[in-house]
């Protein structure tokens, strides 16, 4: 597969409207906009893997892939836990976060052949399954009393009814207000729009330029008590030294990286290579559950996302996708790999 270039991903203010499933678009926040419409997750297929609560939405990219006829609409849809606990976890693999692959081709039942005009507003297609009026997923189930309004677990019904739905349940307006809870589980909505990206890596040092480098940095070590010289050094001290000296390099890497871009929040390159910001990698990338095919990277969600979150639950380095390297047929949403980079001791680059 060749790979050209890096699409960087900003948020940008953008109509509700045009954010829906009919406009393909990629976005933070809100509620999903669901590309297959009738075989939704289920309920239980979002649940985190920790406090078994609703995961939140977080984001979706559109990402089709031109060389499968059957992914002519493509989109991934990321999920977070809520709880501040699971968000801390120090195991970066904990299910706290999942994402989900849905495609179709260009004909299909849902959506019209050719693209929908952009230039008027029109709604949403709307998905034959009821959906949850707090988080916008699957909702099996309706309020008991007034059976108009439906959810995707108890936890959103408590939710909804102490926030609005007790004050209009099996009222007029009980069919007709939105009766929502959304704005502590939903959050701010934005497009996300693609730019390439323009790097040139730095001239690398000559031999002479790291030779002095190393003897600068020896002599700090002298200066600062550590080291009479690295060979005194014990090999626990060592070790460590080694250690701090591998991450930040990569560290230093990473903030080279986007420092010519500070406010981007998602970079793009499918089967090209993450920006780790940290040595501590994934130890292996799982083959696809349905094909059993490999999975190469497609997308990393960048730590810039978080300020524009408005929450304190939040926290992580990137979030680095995974996908089917095939995209093989799914019916309805299929669930891919996704990695959670912490920063580890660069307490500079902690949010």
């Amino acid at each position: 597969m060749e790979v050209t270039s890096v699409d960087l991903g900003f948020l940008e203010p953008c109509e509700p409207w045009l954010l829906t499933n009919k406009f393909f678009r990629s976005k933070i926040g809100g509620k999903p906009a669901w590309l297959e419409l009738k075989h939704l997750p289920k309920p239980d297929d979002l649940l985190c893997g920790q406090c078994n609560e609703p995961l939140g939405f977080l984001c979706q990219v559109y990402a089709p892939v031109e060389a499968n006829e059957n992914s002519f609409h493509r989109t991934l849809y990321v999920f977070v836990c809520l709880t501040a606990a699971c968000n801390q976890s120090p195991e970066p693999e904990a299910r706290t976060i999942k994402v989900l692959r849905s495609q179709l081709p260009r004909r299909n039942e849902y959506y019209e052949y050719d693209p929908p005009d952009e230039t008027k507003e029109s709604s949403a297609i709307k998905s034959p399954v009821p959906l949850c009026v707090v988080c916008g997923c699957r909702g099996p189930k309706l309020c008991s009393r007034c059976k108009a309004v439906n959810y995707c677990s108890a936890a959103h019904q408590r939710l909804d009814w102490k926030a609005v739905h007790k004050s209009v349940c099996c009222s007029e307006e009980g069919s007709t207000v939105p009766a929502s809870a959304t704005s502590s589980i939903q959050f701010p909505e934005f497009e996300i729009i693609t730019e390439e990206e323009e790097y040139e890596p730095k001239a690398k040092l000559s031999e002479e330029e790291n030779a002095k480098r190393q003897l600068a940095e020896l002599e700090r070590l002298k200066q600062e008590g550590k080291a009479g010289a690295l060979d005194e050094l014990s090999e626990a001290e060592l070790d460590q030294y080694s250690s701090d000296q591998v991450e930040d390099k990569t560290f230093d890497k990473f903030k080279d990286r986007i420092s010519a871009d500070p406010e981007q929040v998602l970079r793009y390159e499918r089967g090209g290579k993450p920006l780790w910001l940290s040595p501590k990698l994934p130890q292996a990338i799982p083959p696809c559950g349905r094909c059993a095919g490999r999975r190469v990277f497609e997308f990393q969600i960048m730590p810039q996302l978080l300020n524009s979150l408005n929450s304190e639950q939040l926290d992580w380095g990137t979030l680095v996708c995974y996908t089917c390297e095939a995209s093989c047929d799914v019916q309805g949403y299929a669930e891919e790999y996704i990695f959670r980079q912490d920063v580890l001791n660069t307490d500079t680059a902690k949010h």
